[in-house]
C-alpha cells in the first residue's frame, strides 16, 4: 500500500515498516504497541487478540491490533515461538515535548536467537544463534549467546564431524550467506535446520578481511592471534558476519562480547546426534523432554549458570586425562568435604544468573529488579570465596579468573547498588520509586516536595473552606485538568470573584486560582523532575555495572564451575557413586555398575548391578544375547554413559570403574522410520551402521543393539555377521564393541575370532513363564523366549497357544504356509521356509555336514569333527527326551 492520502502518522509507520519487511512491527503509540495492515492480520490470531480497524468509517479501513507495552514480552515470546521476528519501534522523544509528529525508530529486532529478556529464555539452556560459511573444502562456523556473552568459533574439513557439531550446538537461529541455500558445499548443512529459523545476510558480510576488522574493532585488539585464530579464515568470516548481525538487530554495539573462544571438534569426545539421542543425554526419546535423561539425574546445580555449564560438559566430554583428573580431583574433594560443600551450596543459592543479568545491563535492558538480584549476588561472593579456601583444587578458586583487586571492586559495586536501589523497587523505572532518596541530594529534595504536596493540598483546602465559608468545597486533581476547586451548584453564589471557572458540571462547577496554579506547577514539576532524575541516575548506575562487566563475567564463570563440581559431588554422595580410574590404555572395567537413570526410576524393584570388561586383547567384541525386556539395552547404554560421565568429570554408579579414554562414541540402538525423508527402518539402521564402520577408530566405543531386523532373516543375519566381523577386524586392530542380538548364530564368532566373547542376560523359567534375573553372565543362550515375553506383555492366551503350536511345527519342519485353516494342513511345506531365528538343532547338524570339505581334512581333523557332531547329536537326543 502506498503512503498517498494517509495521515502523517501512517506515513511514518509505512516508512519504518518498509525497512523491516521480514518482521512484525510493534509500533509504539502511548501505552500500546500497535500493528497495522498484514502485520495485524497475521499477529491477531497468533496472539489471540481482537483484530479491529483504525478508521472504521472509511471505505478501506486499516486492519489494526495492539498489545499493552507492560505485557509486551509475553506477546513477543509467542510470536517468536511461532517463527516470527519482531521489530520493536519506540517513541524516541517525549510526546509532551514533541512539536508535531513524535519521532519513532526501531530500537531492537527480536528473533529466536536474539533474545536477552529472561521471560523468553530457558534458564538452563543456552540460546545460540549460529553462523556458517565455507572456503576451499573447510566449513567455518561461529555461535553466540547474547544473553550470556558466549562467543565461540570453529572450523573443520571433516564434513561429517561438522554436521554432528552443528546439531550438538542446537541453535535457535542460523545465519547464512545469501548464496548459502543454493551452494552445493553449504546446502547440506543449511538443510539441517528448518527455513523458519534461517536468516540470510549479503555475501559481503562474510568477507574475511571485513570480518577481521569488525572483530578487532569489537575486541579493541590489533589482531585476533591472541584468541588462537591464526589461519582460521572461514571461521573468522562466520564470526564477523555473526557479529554484524548481532549489532544490526540490537541497534547498538554488543560490548559484552569481548573475545572469541576458539575450539576444535577433536578436542572433545565426538558423539553424533544419533548417539546423543539414543543415550538420552539431554532429551528423552519419549517426548523430547528432560525427565528420564542423564542431565536430569546429574543436575543438582543450584544456579542457572551451573545447569548450563553442566549441559556443556556433558555434550563435550574431555579427551585429556590430565584435564579429566583435575575435575575428578575437585569432585572428590567436594564429596569428602561435606561441611564446606553444604556451606558453599547455601551461598550459591543466593547467587543469581550473573551472566544474563550483566548481559541485560550491557545491552541497556536491565530492570530495577535485575540490579537488586545483582546486589544480593555480589554480597554472597566474598563469603563464597572464604569458604572455598578450604579446598585445594584450583578449580575452586576465583584467582584463576579474577585479577588482583577485582573482588574489592565488585564489593564496591555491591555497596553502590545497595545504597542506590530501593529494596521495594518496581519492575520498571518508568514511574519512579526506584532510587533511594538519600542516594542523591536533589532527588531527596524532590521527593520531599512530592511527599509534602499531599499535606499542602489538605491545608489549602481547609484554608479555602474557611475563607469562602463553603464547607462542601473540595480541592482535587485529575490528569485532564490538573488541580481544581470543585463547588456544588447550590453554593456557587458564595464563590469569590478571583475564582476562575474551569468546567461546568451537572451538579457543580470547577474553578482554579492563582495560588492553586502555583501549587500545581511546583507539585507536578517536582514529580516529573523526580522521575526524570531517577531515570538518569538509574542509567548511570547501569553504566557502572557495565564498566564492571569483565569482572562480573569472570565471577560468573567461577560460580558456574563451582556449582557444577559441588552438584556432581552431591549426586555422588547421595547415590553412592565412586570415582572412575582413568587408564592410559583402552581397557574399560566396570564392577557392579548401575545405569544412572534406570536405577533412579525403578519403583518397587531392586536394581541388579552388572560387571563388564572390554579390552583390546581378548574381550574387544562382546556378543550379548537374551530375551527382550531382560535388560540388554540397559547394560549397553550403561557402559556408554559411564564413558560420558567419566570424561566429563563425574563419578559413576559402580563398586569400581577403570576407564580408558574413548575418542568417539557410536550407538546403533533401535530404529524409527524416517517417514518425512522416505527412509525405512532398515535404511536408517544401515546408514547408522555405515557411519560406525566408516568413522570408528581403535580408540572408539561402539554400542549396537540389534541390526538387520528390518529385512529378511537371511539378509539380516548375514549383515549382522559381516558387521560384527568388520568391527572386530577394523584397521587390523578392531574397536571395542558391545553387540546385542537375537541372532544366536552370531555366538559362533567366538570360535572364529580371537577377541570375541559371548555373554547373555540370565532368565529363569518357571511354570511356562520366565523371570528376568537382569544379570549379565558369560556364555551364550540359544533361546529368545519370545512367546514368554509376549505372554508378559499381555498377548491373549489363545494367541500365545497358537504361537507355540506354529513354533513347534516350524522347528519340526511340518508347518505349511498355504492359506488354509491350520487343521486342514498336511504334509511338508509347499515352498521354501524362511530361515528361523530358532534354527532346528537337527538342521544345524545337516548344515554343518554340508559345509565340510572332506578333501582338505586330515584324518585327525575328520575324527575330531565326527566326534564333535556326535556329541551335538547326543545333546539333541537328551533335549528331545
Amino acid at each position: 500500500m502506498g503512503s498517498t492520502g494517509v495521515t502523517p502518522m501512517m506515513q511514518q509507520y509505512l516508512s519504518i515498516k518498509e525497512q523491516h519487511q521480514d518482521a512484525i512491527l510493534f509500533y509504539r503509540m502511548g501505552d500500546f504497541y500497535e500493528m497495522f495492515f498484514e502485520d495485524a492480520r497475521t499477529a491477531a490470531p497468533v496472539l489471540e487478540i481482537a483484530l479491529t480497524s483504525r478508521n472504521k468509517n472509511d471505505t478501506d479501513p486499516i486492519p489494526m491490533c495492539g498489545v499493552p507495552v507492560k505485557a509486551a514480552d509475553g506477546y513477543i515470546g509467542r510470536l517468536i515461538e511461532n517463527g516470527f521476528k519482531v521489530a520493536v519501534c519506540e517513541q524516541t522523544e517525549d510526546p509532551a515535548a514533541a512539536k508535531g509528529l513524535v519521532r519513532r525508530a526501531v530500537v531492537r529486532i527480536v528473533t529466536p536467537g536474539m533474545i536477552i529478556d529472561n521471560a523468553l529464555l530457558e534458564n538452563k539452556t543456552n540460546n545460540y544463534v549460529l553462523s556458517l560459511t565455507h572456503a576451499d573444502g573447510v566449513v567455518g562456523f561461529a555461535s553466540v549467546d547474547i544473553s550470556t556473552g558466549t562467543f565461540r568459533v570453529c572450523e573443520s574439513s571433516d564434513l561429517r564431524a561438522v554436521r554432528h557439531e552443528l546439531l550438538r550446538i542446537a541453535p535457535r537461529e542460523v545465519v547464512i550467506p545469501e548464496s548459502g541455500a543454493g551452494d552445493a558445499a553449504l546446502s547440506p548443512f543449511v538443510s539441517l535446520f528448518p527455513p523458519a529459523i534461517r536468516t540470510t545476510l549479503a555475501d559481503r558480510e562474510f568477507d574475511y578481511r571485513t570480518a577481521c576488522q569488525r572483530l578487532t574493532d569489537q575486541f579493541q585488539t590489533r589482531s585476533l592471534e591472541g584468541f588462537g585464530c591464526r589461519g582460521l579464515k572461514p571461521g573468522i568470516a562466520a564470526a564477523g558476519a555473526l557479529l554484524s548481525y548481532v549489532n544490526d538487530t540490537q541497534k547498538q554495539k554488543a560490548s559484552h562480547l569481548t573475545g572469541l573462544e576458539v575450539y576444535s571438534i577433536d578436542q572433545y569426545l565426538l558423539m553424533d546426534e544419533v548417539t546423543c539421542r539414543n543415550l538420552e543425554l539431554v532429551a528423552n526419546l519419549r517426548n523430547n523432554g528432560r525427565q528420564g535423561t542423564l542431565i536430569d539425574v546429574l543436575d543438582a546445580c543450584v544456579t542457572a549458570m551451573g545447569s548450563r555449564l553442566l549441559r556443556r560438559w556433558m555434550l563435550y566430554p574431555l579427551l585429556s586425562v590430565e584435564a579429566i583428573n583435575q575435575r575428578l580431583d575437585a569432585v572428590a574433594e567436594a564429596k569428602e568435604g561435606l561441611g564446606v560443600r553444604k556451606a558453599v551450596r547455601e551461598l550459591l543459592k543466593q547467587v543469581y544468573d550473573i551472566e544474563r543479568l550483566t548481559s541485560r545491563a550491557v545491552m541497556g535492558r536491565a530492570t530495577p529488579r535485575d540490579l537488586l538480584a545483582l546486589t544480593q549476588t555480589l554480597f554472597a561472593l566474598p563469603g563464597l570465596s572464604t569458604e572455598l579456601a578450604a579446598f585445594a583444587s584450583p578449580l575452586f578458586s576465583f584467582d584463576g579468573e579474577l585479577e588482583s583487586g577485582d573482588m574489592e571492586k565488585l564489593a564496591g559495586l555491591a555497596d553502590l547498588l545497595e545504597s542506590a536501589v530501593r529494596e521495594d523497587a518496581p519492575v520498571s523505572v518508568a514511574d519512579g520509586g526506584v532510587i533511594n532518596p538519600d542516594y542523591h541530594p536533589r532527588l531527596a529534595e524532590l521527593v520531599t516536595i512530592s511527599r509534602d504536596g499531599k499535606s499542602s493540598l489538605a491545608r489549602l483546602e481547609a484554608t479555602e473552606k474557611e475563607k469562602t465559608g463553603i464547607s462542601t468545597l473540595k480541592v482535587r486533581y485529575n490528569k485532564v485538568f490538573g488541580y481544581y476547586i470543585e463547588v456544588p451548584r447550590s453554593q456557587v453564589g458564595a464563590v469569590p470573584a478571583h475564582y476562575v471557572r474551569k468546567q461546568t458540571l451537572v451538579n457543580g462547577e470547577r474553578y482554579i486560582t492563582d495560588e492553586l496554579k502555583t501549587f500545581e506547577e511546583k507539585a507536578l514539576g517536582a514529580e516529573d523532575q523526580r522521575i526524570r532524575l531517577e531515570q538518569e541516575l538509574f542509567a548511570d548506575i547501569v553504566g557502572r555495572v557495565t564498566a564492571c562487566s569483565p569482572m562480573l563475567f569472570a565471577a560468573a564463570r567461577v560460580a558456574a564451575r563451582i556449582d557444577v563440581l559441588c552438584a556432581l559431588a552431591q549426586v555422588a554422595d547421595d547415590h553412592d557413586y565412586i570415582r572412575p580410574e582413568m587408564l592410559p590404555g583402552g581397557e574399560i572395567i566396570i564392577e557392579d555398575g548401575r545405569h544412572p537413570v534406570v536405577e533412579r526410576m525403578l519403583s518397587g524393584e531392586r536394581y541388579v548391578p552388572n560387571s563388564i570388561t572390554l579390552n583390546d586383547t581378548d574381550r574387544q567384541l562382546l556378543i550379548i544375547t537374551g530375551p527382550n525386556m531382560a535388560g540388554k539395552s540397559t547394560v549397553l547404554r550403561k557402559v556408554a554413559l559411564f564413558s560420558v560421565m567419566a570424561q566429563m568429570g563425574s563419578f559413576v554408579p559402580a563398586r569400581r570403574a577403570a576407564m580408558g579414554v574413548v575418542d568417539r562414541l557410536f550407538t546403533r540402538v533401535g530404529a524409527l522410520d524416517n517417514l518425512a525423508s522416505g527412509q525405512s527402518t532398515f535404511m536408517v539402521e544401515m546408514e547408522e551402521t555405515a557411519n560406525i564402520i566408516n568413522n570408528a577408530t581403535p580408540q572408539s566405543l561402539v554400542v549396537i543393539d540389534e541390526i538387520g531386523r528390518g529385512t529378511s532373516t537371511y539378509d539380516g543375519l548375514s549383515i549382522a555377521w559381516a558387521v560384527a566381523e568388520a568391527l572386530h577386524d577394523l584397521h587390523d586392530r578392531g574397536v571395542k564393541t558391545l553387540f546385542a542380538t537375537h541372532y544366536h548364530e552370531l555366538t559362533e564368532l567366538e570360535n572364529t575370532r580371537a577377541r570375541v566373547k559371548n555373554f547373555h542376560i540370565a532368565v529363569k523359567e518357571w511354570n511356562d513363564t520366565i523371570i528376568f534375573l537382569r544379570k549379565l553372565v558369560e556364555g551364550s543362550t540359544n533361546r529368545s523366549y519370545g512367546i514368554q515375553v509376549a505372554r508378559l506383555a499381555g498377548i491373549p492366551g489363545p494367541v500365545i497357544a497358537r504361537a507355540k503350536k506354529v513354533l513347534l511345527d516350524i522347528e519340526q519342519g511340518t508347518y505349511s504356509f498355504e492359506s488354509r485353516p491350520p487343521e486342514k494342513q498336511k504334509g511338508a511345506p509347499a515352498g521354501p521356509v524362511q530361515l528361523s531365528l530358532f534354527t532346528p538343532p537337527e538342521q544345524m547338524l545337516v548344515d554343518r555336514l554340508k559345509k565340510i570339505d572332506i578333501s582338505t581334512m586330515t584324518p585327525l581333523e575328520a575324527l575330531n569333527c565326527l566326534h564333535e557332531m556326535q556329541q551335538k547329536a547326543n545333546d539333541i537326543s537328551e533335549t528331545d527326551g
